[in-house]
C-alpha cells in the first residue's frame, strides 16, 4: 500500500475547490459564527410579510451553505487519512458548529406551521404575480411539504414532549449497535490452507465466498451460534424498536407504522404491498437460480452458507484503474456525448481519489457541496467488482451534478428513494456492454453471475426483509407479542419460501433477522428494491433505443429534489406505482437467468 504523498496527483482528488487552504476554512468557520447573531433578526422577518420570508430563508439558506462546506471538507480531509489528527479536530469543530446551527434555526417549521391558514399559500402566489418575490418558487416545494404535513404536526406542547423522548426513542437501535459492532465477539474459524482467520462482520462474507464449503459452513455456524446465544437481549431490542415505531405513528395521527414513513416520500402503502406481491408471483425463477447453483456447486443438499459461494472459479483478470475508467466510459456511451465528457471533466478536474493509503477512509462513495462538482472516493483494487464501484459512483456523482446545475439550492438535494437509481443504472450499462463484447466463456459466466446475484441481493432479498418488517409490525399493531421464538419462526419461513425447496432449512438461518441493522430504520429497505427495478426498465429502454429515453432520463436526473420520487421518476418514463417496472426487472431476471443457464 503506497504512502498518500507518493501517489501521482492525478489520482488524487481536489479538495482545493472547496477551500483553497485551510485558512480558507477557518475564515468561513469564523464567518459562520459570526452570523448567528443574524437568526433574532431571521425570525422576526420569517412570518411577517412575503418579502420577510424570502429575506431569511435566503439568509437562512446562506448559513446553511457555508455549514454545509465546513463539514463536507473537513470530513473528506479526514477521510483521506482517519489518523490525522489535525483533520480529526476539524471534523470534529465542524460537526458541532452543523448541531448549533440546527438549533438555532429549529424555530423555523414551528413558526411556519403556527400561521393563520391561508397566508402561506398566498405569500407562494404572489411568488408568480411580483418579480421581486419570485425567489420564492426556489422554496415552494419545500414549503407546501411543510403545509401537506401539519396534519401529523402536533400542540407545541406536544412536539416539545415528543422531542424529549427523541434520545430515548433511539435506545433499542443504540443498544442493538453497541452489542453488534462492540459486545459480540465471534472468535475465529479455521479458513483455507488451514489457517485460523478472526470471524468478524466484515470478514464474513469473505469467508462465505471461500471456495471450501467447509470454511464457509464453519463461519456460518460460528456467527449464527453467536446470534443465538444472545437473541434474548436481541429479540427484545427490536420488539422495542417496533413498540416505538407504533407509538410515534399513532402520535403523529398515522394509522399504522408503516403509513409514518412512507408518508414523507408520498408513497402509497399499496407500492409496498404490490412490490411484495409481484416478487412473490416471480419466486419461481427465484428458486431457478437456488436450483442452478445447487447443480453447478454439486452438492446433495444446498445450505444457506453456499448462497455466496462463487459459481465461477480462477476469474483473475486484472483493471488497472485507466484501463477500468475506459472500459467504464464505452459501456456508459448510450447515454450520449454530454455524459462522456463529464466523466473525462471527472478525470480532468480531479473528481476521484483512486487508491488505498494508510488511514482512508475504506469503502467507495459519491459526496459533494452545491456550487462545486461532485467527488468520489474509491479504494481501487483492480479487479472486475472494482470496475462496477467505478460505475456506481459515477451514477450517484453524475446525479449530482445534473441536480445542482439545473435546480436551485433548496431544490437540488435527491431523495434515498430515488439516489440508487443512477448509480444503478450504469452498472446495468455495464454489464450490458460487457456482455457484447467479452467473448470468453469463464468471464462472461461471472459478469452473469454478478449480475444475478444483484438481482438477488437487490431485490429479493430486500424485498423479503420489507416482508418481515410488514409482518412484524402488524403483529404488534395487532397485540400479538413479539418473542425471539415468534421473530425467529416468521423469518424461518420467509426464508423458505424466498429460497424454495433446493435450499435445506437449517436452524441457523432462522436468527439472521438478529444481525440486520437496517430493521433498527423501519420500512425502508424496500427502496433498494424499487430503486434497482427503476433502474432496470430505465436501461432497457436506453438500451432498446426507445424514443427520447435518453433526453428523459437526463432530465430525471437533472430534476434533484423539485418533487416527489413518484413524479420525478415519470420524467425518465417510469410509473412506478403501475408496478411495470418490477415486472420489467423480474423479466430481466429470468432473461439473464436462462443465459446462465445455458452456458452451463
Amino acid at each position: 500500500m503506497a504512502q498518500r504523498e507518493k501517489i501521482d496527483e492525478k489520482y488524487k482528488w481536489k479538495l482545493e475547490d472547496i477551500y483553497t487552504t485551510n485558512k480558507d476554512w477557518e475564515k468561513d468557520f469564523i464567518k459562520l459564527e459570526g452570523m448567528f447573531a443574524d437568526v433574532p433578526k431571521i425570525k422576526e422577518n420569517l412570518t411577517k410579510s412575503a418579502k420577510g420570508l424570502l429575506s431569511a430563508l435566503l439568509r437562512i439558506e446562506r448559513m446553511e451553505h457555508i455549514a454545509a462546506n465546513l463539514f463536507v471538507y473537513a470530513r473528506m480531509r479526514r477521510d483521506e487519512d482517519n489518523a490525522n489528527a489535525a483533520y480529526q479536530a476539524m471534523a470534529q469543530r465542524a460537526t458541532e458548529l452543523n448541531v448549533r446551527l440546527s438549533a438555532a434555526l429549529s424555530f423555523m417549521n414551528p413558526d411556519l406551521l403556527a400561521m393563520e391558514k391561508g397566508v402561506l399559500e398566498r405569500w407562494l402566489k404572489k411568488a408568480d404575480e411580483k418579480p421581486a418575490l419570485s425567489g420564492l418558487k426556489n422554496y415552494d416545494f419545500m414549503l407546501r411539504e411543510l403545509l401537506r404535513s401539519k396534519k401529523h404536526v402536533l400542540s407545541a406542547k406536544e412536539e416539545k414532549l415528543l422531542s424529549m423522548s427523541g434520545e430515548l426513542a433511539g435506545a433499542p437501535r443504540d443498544i442493538f449497535t453497541m452489542l453488534n459492532n462492540a459486545d459480540l465477539r465471534f472468535g475465529g474459524v479455521v479458513g483455507e490452507k488451514g489457517r485460523r482467520v478472526p470471524l468478524t462482520h466484515g470478514s464474513f462474507i469473505v469467508l462465505m465466498q471461500s471456495a471450501d464449503r467447509n470454511v464457509r459452513k464453519r463461519a456460518y455456524e460460528k456467527m449464527y451460534q453467536v446470534y443465538k446465544q444472545n437473541i434474548n437481549t436481541i429479540g427484545t431490542a427490536y420488539a422495542a424498536s417496533v413498540k416505538k415505531d407504533i407509538f410515534y405513528a399513532r402520535a403523529r395521527k398515522f394509522k399504522r407504522a408503516i403509513d409514518r414513513p412512507l408518508f414523507s416520500d408520498n408513497v402509497p402503502v399499496s407500492l409496498y404491498d404490490n412490490l411484495i406481491g409481484a416478487v412473490h408471483k416471480s419466486l419461481p425463477v427465484m428458486h431457478r437460480y437456488v436450483a442452478l447453483r445447487k447443480k453447478i456447486l454439486n452438492v446433495d443438499e444446498l445450505c444457506m452458507y453456499d448462497i455466496y459461494a462463487p459459481l465461477v472459479a480462477n476469474v483473475t483478470n486484472e483493471y488497472p484503474f485507466d484501463k477500468a475508467m475506459t472500459m467504464v466510459k464505452q459501456g456508459l456511451a448510450p447515454l450520449g456525448k454530454e455524459y462522456a465528457a463529464l466523466i473525462d471533466a471527472a478525470l480532468a478536474e480531479r473528481w476521484i481519489d483512486v487508491q488505498e493509503t494508510p488511514g482512508k477512509t475504506s469503502g467507495a462513495y459519491s459526496w459533494g457541496v452545491y456550487g462545486v462538482h461532485p467527488y468520489v472516493l474509491l479504494n481501487h483494487r483492480g479487479d472486475l467488482d472494482s470496475v462496477f464501484t467505478i460505475a456506481h459512483e459515477l451514477g450517484h456523482a453524475m446525479h449530482s451534478h445534473y441536480s445542482n446545475a439545473n435546480q436551485p439550492e433548496a431544490k437540488a438535494g435527491y431523495t434515498i428513494f430515488v439516489a440508487e437509481v443512477a448509480s444503478t443504472v450504469n452498472e446495468i450499462l455495464l454489464t450490458h456492454y460487457l456482455l457484447g463484447t467479452v467473448k470468453a466463456k469463464k468471464q462472461r459466466q461471472y459478469i452473469l453471475n454478478h449480475y444475478l446475484d444483484q438481482f438477488r441481493t437487490t431485490v429479493m432479498r430486500q424485498t423479503m426483509f420489507a416482508e418481515f418488517e410488514k409482518m412484524t409490525h402488524g403483529s404488534a399493531e395487532a397485540g400479538m407479542p413479539l418473542t425471539h421464538a415468534s421473530l425467529c419462526d416468521m423469518y424461518g419461513d420467509l426464508n423458505a419460501r424466498y429460497y424454495g425447496k433446493d435450499m435445506q432449512r437449517d436452524e441457523f438461518i432462522t436468527y439472521e433477522w438478529a444481525r440486520i441493522p437496517h430493521f433498527y430504520n423501519a420500512f425502508y429497505v424496500y427502496k433498494y428494491a424499487t430503486g434497482f427495478s427503476c433502474a432496470v426498465q430505465i436501461a432497457s429502454d436506453i438500451l432498446s433505443g426507445k424514443k427520447d429515453a435518453v433526453s428523459q432520463y437526463i432530465g430525471f436526473l437533472s430534476s434533484g429534489g423539485s418533487g416527489h420520487p413518484l413524479d420525478l421518476l415519470k420524467l425518465a418514463g417510469v410509473n412506478l406505482a403501475s408496478g411495470g417496472p418490477v415486472e420489467v426487472c423480474m423479466r430481466e431476471f429470468e432473461n439473464a437467468l436462462t443465459e446462465f443457464e445455458k452456458a452451463f
